[in-house]
């Protein structure tokens, strides 16, 4: 067991240095604006200091974090494949080795038993760096060569583009910096790629021939700072789509495939709080719209020529205010929908004159669901996985024409898993406001409900992104500890439409806290646990949840542990220098307004620190993160640390070498999240 902080020698404490800020007539003082600066020798020192007092108070913890350790990587089959997917003549699958970090990149033509060629092997990609992230690759419409995308930083945004001849395995000298999206058009030369401006924003898109040394030419620049460019292909391949979009308008631009110097035409021009994606089809276009008269979206068939005229717009799928459309792929025989209802994902097949339509069945209460598109746009049928939080992802293929389902592949557990041995729970909390907030535990079978069992809740609650109850194996080994572990379906994500998630953002942001306190005082209310067995944990802006939630409630919780959160809401909605902060504006609000500033202030964890008791505390970062800043996470410990009333543990790990999304090695992040689960173990008696 983990002791109090007095048993410890005493943690590091950062100096101050006040830093005084202005605004709106109103004075605010930030003791350690300084600690955001990784090139000043001292915040180096102090985040070096910071990662020995975490080592020494998990010291005792050593061999239970091996041992978990073991046990997750029990689950994990080394040696194995994934469902290969049929492309323009190839199968493309991944494959993974016994030992190994990182995947496998494979195919074979036309059959399965032919023999194999390896793409990418990123074991061998990754050696000699300490983070490496494989984050895609495209094969040209010859299948001869290959774009590819990576970074050694570990950041999402700032990807290397290179080009790998498939017959010789050897890159070509074509190089470009600063990618975040990518594609060939139907030359097999020519590649579009869109870079990011200093603060990552995806904003210019760059056209290249990969086989002559010319720079890059510049194709079209997003002005708007609010949005995001980003480039794409039909399905059919005939049409180039650039899109551009913020958190509330969009628009498209297409281009012939087959004619990459010419110019992108607008499909239809942006318009305030009307967001629209458009897919391609011989007869006609698809194109989904979800305006302030269709919050959960509708889509409408158009011609192929004279499509701006809206008139000639046709409905496809109705608007349904109980059924958010997700998304859509056109096949040449038919649609397949993704949709949410009730919580839940569902997945509708649509005959292309929509006279037809029909939904696949699923048996169980509560669970997860994600369509697949196949590549092949004349293909029949397309793939999907279901799980739910005691069975692992097990991916299907449904012949849309025939209506046969074929099951491919289920996740194994080497170690051995019966899902019968578990239960699962869906229930309903009721939030302040008389709202029901959907949440799903998990707990071995034979719990009592005594108001005494561990318990780890997990949410996210941000930018419409649903926490689903999916199989994580990781956290079995909390639960066959006795544990309950649940998900909180809270507002800011769109479980429940696309009503859900605009009532947990801007000036409704504080509901997402409050439906989860509701979901945790559920479970205290209901037996299943107290506030000295509940540990709670979110990452990035379910870092921000759990932060606002403990200093709500730090009565309500024994463990807080929060993964690169985002806590320091007001200075890094101010600086519009920093990745993402005014796109960002239209998710928390823009704190230049009295208004919003207002009510940003009130609920952002850094600036609500309190001289009151908290438990136990975890925080992670890392170095290089582009999207959470590493001095967030290390500016709220150093301020709880100097205000906090109690011995109560706080440690904080930043990894040195990685970015938002930790480490990037599969053991690895096994490490990581031993690391995480021996503290909440050694946290709760």
């Amino acid at each position: 067991m983990l002791k109090s902080q007095r048993d410890y020698p005493a943690p590091p404490s950062a100096k101050k240095i006040p830093t005084v800020f202005t605004e709106f007539g109103k004075t605010r003082v930030d003791d350690y604006y300084w600690l955001r600066d990784k090139s000043n020798p001292e915040v180096i020192d102090y985040l070096n200091k910071e990662n020995a007092y975490a080592e020494t108070v998990m010291e005792s913890t050593k061999d239970l974090q091996e041992t978990l350790y073991e046990e997750m990587k029990g689950r994990i089959k080394e040696e194995d494949q994934g469902v290969p997917v049929y492309e323009n003549g190839y199968w493309y699958y991944y494959r993974t080795e016994t030992g190994k970090q990182y995947p496998i990149y494979c195919r074979k033509q036309g059959t399965l038993e032919t023999p194999e060629e390896i793409l990418f092997d990123v074991n061998k990609m990754a050696e000699g760096h300490a983070t490496f992230l494989f984050t895609g690759y495209q094969v040209s419409d010859n299948n001869r060569y290959a774009l590819y995308s990576s970074n050694t930083t570990g950041s999402y945004a700032e990807d290397d583009l290179r080009v790998r001849d498939l017959t010789t395995g050897e890159d070509l000298p074509f190089l470009a910096t600063g990618v975040q999206s990518y594609q060939w058009a139907g030359d097999d030369r020519t590649v579009f790629f869109v870079i990011g401006s200093e603060s990552l924003r995806p904003y210019l898109l760059k056209r290249a021939d990969v086989f002559k040394n010319d720079p890059p030419a510049d194709v079209y620049e997003e002005k708007d700072e609010l949005f995001n460019l980003y480039i794409s292909r039909t399905l059919t391949k005939e049409y180039l789509v650039l899109g551009s979009g913020s958190f509330t308008s969009s628009e498209s631009r297409i281009l012939k495939s087959d004619d990459p110097y010419g110019e992108f035409k607008v499909f239809i021009p942006r318009e305030k709080d009307v967001e629209y994606s458009i897919d391609h089809h011989p007869s006609g276009w698809f194109i989904t719209v979800k305006d302030d008269n269709s919050k959960n979206s509708k889509v409408y068939r158009a011609p192929l020529q004279g499509y701006e005229d809206k008139s000639k717009w046709q409905e496809f799928i109705p608007h349904d205010p109980k059924v958010k459309i997700e998304y859509i792929a056109v096949y040449q025989k038919f649609v397949a929908v993704q949709e949410r209802s009730e919580g839940l994902r569902r997945i509708r097949t649509i005959s292309l004159d929509g006279a037809k339509s029909g939904f696949l069945t699923f048996p169980e209460e509560v669970y997860a669901l994600s369509m697949g598109v196949s590549p092949e746009f004349t293909s029949d049928a397309f793939r999907y996985s279901y799980t739910s939080l005691n069975r692992p992802y097990t991916t299907y293929e449904y012949n849309a024409i025939t209506g046969e389902t074929k099951k491919l592949k289920e996740q194994e557990i080497p170690s051995g898993f019966n899902p019968d041995d578990y239960t699962v729970e869906r229930m309903w909390a009721t939030a302040p406001d008389g709202k029901k907030v959907p949440m799903a535990i998990v707990y071995k079978k034979g719990l009592k409900k005594d108001g005494n069992n561990p318990t780890l809740l997990y949410s996210y609650g941000s930018y419409g992104a649903s926490t689903e109850a999916g199989f994580n194996s990781n956290v079995f080994s909390l639960v066959n500890r006795g544990y309950i572990y649940g998900i909180a379906q809270i507002r800011g994500g769109s479980e429940l439409g696309e009503e859900w998630y605009d009532d947990g953002k801007l000036l409704n942001k504080k509901n997402t806290f409050t439906d989860f306190i509701a979901c945790a005082e559920h479970l205290v209310k209901n037996g299943y646990t107290n506030p000295q067995k509940l540990a709670i944990m979110g990452g990035s802006a379910g870092g921000l949840l759990v932060g606002a939630c403990m200093n709500m409630r730090p009565d309500l919780f024994r463990v807080v542990l929060g993964i690169v959160p985002f806590v320091d809401v007001i200075n890094t909605m101010l600086d519009e220098s920093l990745p993402l902060t005014t796109q960002e504006w239209e998710q928390w609000g823009n704190p230049n307004e009295k208004e919003y500033y207002d009510y940003m202030i009130s609920y952002s964890p850094y600036d609500n620190i309190k001289a009151v008791n908290y438990p136990n505390i975890l925080l992670t970062g890392g170095l290089n993160d582009s999207q959470v800043g590493f001095h967030e996470p290390a500016k709220f410990a150093a301020k709880l640390r100097a205000t906090k009333t109690d011995d109560n543990l706080l440690i904080l790990k930043i990894n040195m070498e990685s970015g938002h999304g930790g480490a990037s090695g599969r053991f690895a992040r096994l490490k990581e999240v031993a690391f995480q689960y021996a503290f909440i173990l050694g946290s709760i008696k």
